[in-house]
């Protein structure tokens, strides 16, 4: 009776004994997928799939001097890391993998990717101090990421129980590391265009991004998350003519409109450390 209650058939304890539960459990999970994998667990895997290629191919044209669509790759791959979680949910579809494949998937695409797009892009010409930047930024994502993985179960986490991040998201750092080649490629479209761009490509500027952003994703500070943001009724109709006033604009002014997002979530950091702390006076009041 009691292993029956644990899910125990007889033939696995006549094949493993009694004092080998890994190998019961393993043919448990063998019995399950035996039918075949259900078509909603293999969705979100495969949206994770398509933002890992986004960002190899971020690093393809990267190495033939296309910086318009490496930097586009690095967007899509935000973009379907963003669906991945959602699409998992919607479909519970979620599993043990996907959480491993995402953090995978998002240390190729926010971690290397831009490390290398910005060290081709503007770092080759103090290869030593660049590359240490680059190497810096790709290890910071690393940390950050396996930190989150092993915080990945603990619902009381200091910030996470107020609704906020511990330190920049992978994404996030990706964006604010990619900002000096955002506002390159925006400044095709303004005058004083040379003097500019020959401005904003200068190695140190990129190497001070790659290092601000390495700092914000491994620090332990409070970063904005979705699920602290609520939005009242009476200023809904506002939140969407502001969201399609900014997907038209990124249609049509792609890099000013990323140029301006990046440099926005940055200026925002600081805010979200003074509603972190304006939480905490709250609570303990």
């Amino acid at each position: 009776m009691r292993a029956r209650q644990r899910g125990e058939s007889h033939s696995d304890r006549a094949q493993y004994g009694d004092r080998d539960p890994f190998r019961m459990k393993q043919a448990r999970a063998l019995r399950r997928t035996a039918g075949g994998l259900p078509l909603r667990a293999l969705i979100p895997n495969a949206i994770t799939a398509l933002a890992l290629c986004s960002g190899i191919t971020g690093i393809r044209y990267a190495i033939s001097g296309d910086w318009e669509r490496a930097a586009l790759a690095i967007i899509f791959a935000a973009v379907f890391d963003v669906l991945d979680g959602r699409v998992a949910r919607m479909l519970r579809g979620t599993s043990r993998f996907g959480a491993e494949l995402d953090s995978l998937s998002d240390m190729v695409a926010f971690g290397v990717a831009p490390a290398v797009i910005i060290f081709l892009w503007s770092l080759q010409k103090t290869p030593s101090l660049g590359w240490m930047a680059a190497l810096a930024y790709a290890v910071s994502c690393a940390l950050r990421l396996a930190r989150f993985n092993a915080q990945l179960d603990a619902e009381d986490g200091t910030y996470k129980s107020a609704g906020f991040l511990t330190g920049v998201p992978a994404p996030g750092g990706a964006g604010i590391a990619l900002i000096p080649l955002f506002v390159d490629l925006a400044a095709h479209n303004w005058p004083m265009t040379g003097t500019l761009q020959s401005w904003i490509k200068l190695p140190f500027i990129s190497m001070f991004c790659l290092f601000l952003s390495a700092f914000l994703m491994i620090a332990a500070l409070p970063s904005w998350s979705w699920r602290i943001f609520r939005i009242p009724v009476r200023w809904r109709l506002v939140a969407l003519l502001f969201i399609a006033l900014t997907f038209g604009a990124l249609f049509s002014q792609p890099w000013e409109t990323l140029s301006i997002i990046a440099i926005a979530y940055l200026l925002s950091i600081p805010l979200a450390w003074f509603r972190y702390a304006q939480l905490q006076a709250r609570r303990r009041s």
